[in-house]
């Protein structure tokens, strides 16, 4: 039996990735980097201290700290998802399928956890939860599977019991090496993208996910 489910947040539960990539554009200019759209695509998933140094190592930059812009984004990335931040299509009807089932859900993210309950908060969905971990809590962040297994462990189950949702590479690749059934909902411009393949399945969106599917899965987790 699936005994949990474990969801990444930015993307997956919220559809925070806009406002991120409006927050990366407005605060890389401030040291002479424009960047647009499409680019900010390229670090879709990846924690924000990451992404600075990725930029960093290809347009390196003088005046400001990669630490002084990480503090600036993590401060503006705050307000918007506090004001306008909504719910991804499909996500609170999958909390709903999961809690009426009476298993347990979590929330696995590569955010802090500060940001995780600024979320959960915005969206009204704390009751849903057993619990929620931040990736930044672990010694190691996405794609390793250190969250996963934290998350696991808080819930008091094995990992090949949990299902996992993610819609990044990195975070597909965490709920993988966690030995999780992963289940990806990339976006439309990646969703062909072959570093989906290691999950045990992929849909379009969270509407896709159906108690046809659900039992198809739980059907896969092996018999002790």
């Amino acid at each position: 039996m699936i005994k949990a489910a474990i969801l990444d947040m930015d993307g997956l539960l919220v559809d925070s990735e806009p406002h991120w990539r409006h927050v990366e554009i407005d605060v890389f200019k401030t040291v002479g980097l424009e960047l647009t759209e499409e680019q900010c695509l390229k670090t879709t998933g990846l924690p924000i201290g990451v992404v600075i140094q990725y930029w960093f190592e290809r347009h390196p930059w003088q005046g400001r700290t990669l630490a002084e812009l990480e503090e600036e984004m993590l401060t503006k990335v705050y307000d918007r998802i506090a004001n306008a931040a909504e719910a991804m299509p499909g996500a609170v009807e999958l909390l709903q399928f999961f809690h009426s089932r009476n298993i347990p859900l979590a929330i696995a993210s590569a955010s802090p956890m500060n940001l995780i309950e600024l979320v959960i908060g915005r969206l009204g969905i704390q009751h849903y939860f057993t619990t929620w971990h931040s990736a930044t809590l672990e010694a190691r962040n996405k794609p390793a599977p250190d969250v996963y297994l934290g998350t696991a462990r808080k819930l008091g189950v094995l990992p090949h019991e949990c299902i996992a949702f993610e819609d990044s590479g990195n975070g597909l690749k965490s709920a993988v090496a966690a030995g999780m059934i992963a289940v990806s909902v990339p976006a439309e411009f990646e969703y062909n993208d072959a570093k989906f393949d290691i999950a045990t399945v992929k849909i379009p969106s969270l509407h896709h996910f159906t108690e046809s599917l659900f039992h198809d899965l739980e059907a896969s987790v092996p018999k002790p």
